[in-house]
């Protein structure tokens, strides 16, 4: 009776510090992916957000008024391609989009249709685009860390490297998680670079054509608390800066001086999406403020912003 007794007490404590054990873990895991998410760092954007003004609103892009219009839309005929970056072009009112898997330039309407695919001849790995000025866009190759700025107009059919200026971008560190974003500001007149991992922003000046001039310079960073940097776009409305993470699932507004504003979450269930946007990697915007985003392997949505 005795033995009994005692060993009741033994069981149960060995089964509390078990559940202790594995609430700690428990506790340990949601905490390691709350950091990784940066997930404290948005609640504190949300809480700064609650205290924006009607005016200081007006004056930004405000990723939390948009609303998802077409959701996950398949581009016709990329099922076996990637979906890499996209830009749009003001003086066609279409979209560009480069394929980084089988490396070409696919035009798009505002609807997710494909008008034409251009074969990219001599390129590794596009990952960035950006429409600039008089039909001269800039793709950045990760895999080749090098920038060419091509010529694009309606009867384009295929581009080869070897007719283009080619920039290198140097090292990084991560030579894997290299140059991968790019976007041209034409206030500035420079383009805007964005390393993959870890985050890094860079400028490269330019009068708008084929040629750049010194070297790129690096910004401060400071404001980048995500896990990866997957495209940039800038807004022509308020020269506000869209910074987009797949890994984070997460898009950005910084205002001219690097500081954060506003952000929208790419997870199912926010600003109207179905599901989670599986792999976010480009985003544009026009100059209604309609944004367009593509998603590995060939998914396409549109945005709008609600009153």
């Amino acid at each position: 009776m005795s033995s009994q007794t005692q060993l009741k007490p033994t069981r149960r404590s060995r089964f509390a510090l078990r559940w202790y054990v594995w609430l700690l873990l428990v506790l340990a895991a949601a905490y390691a992916l709350a950091f990784a998410m940066h997930w404290d760092d948005r609640g504190v954007l949300w809480l700064q957000e609650r205290f924006e003004s009607q005016a200081e609103q007006k004056d930004s892009i405000w990723l939390p008024d948009y609303r998802v219009v077409i959701d996950a839309k398949p581009l016709t005929g990329m099922e076996k391609d990637e979906a890499s970056d996209l830009s749009y072009n003001p003086q066609t009112k279409t979209l560009f989009s480069v394929m980084g898997k089988n490396p070409f330039l696919a035009e798009l309407t505002l609807q997710g249709e494909v008008l034409r695919k251009m074969p990219l001849v001599g390129w590794s790995n596009p990952e960035g685009l950006t429409v600039m000025e008089n039909g001269l866009m800039a793709i950045v190759d990760e895999r080749q860390h090098m920038l060419s700025i091509v010529k694009v107009d309606a009867d384009t059919r295929e581009l080869n490297i070897a007719d283009f200026p080619k920039y290198d971008l140097g090292p990084s560190k991560d030579q894997n998680k290299a140059f991968e974003a790019i976007t041209w500001d034409s206030h500035n007149q420079q383009l805007l670079l964005g390393e993959e991992r870890p985050p890094a922003l860079f400028t490269w000046k330019s009068d708008g054509s084929q040629i750049l001039k010194g070297d790129k310079q690096k910004l401060a960073s400071d404001e980048l608390d995500i896990r990866n940097l997957s495209a940039l776009e800038i807004d022509p409305r308020t020269r506000h800066t869209l910074v987009l993470s797949a890994d984070s699932h997460l898009l950005l507004e910084l205002d001219e001086k690097g500081e954060q504003v506003s952000f929208m979450t790419l997870l199912g269930g926010f600003n109207g999406l179905k599901n989670t946007i599986p792999r976010a990697e480009g985003v544009t915007m026009d100059e209604a403020g309609t944004l367009y985003m593509v998603s590995e392997p060939n998914l396409f949505y549109r945005f709008e912003k609600q009153q």
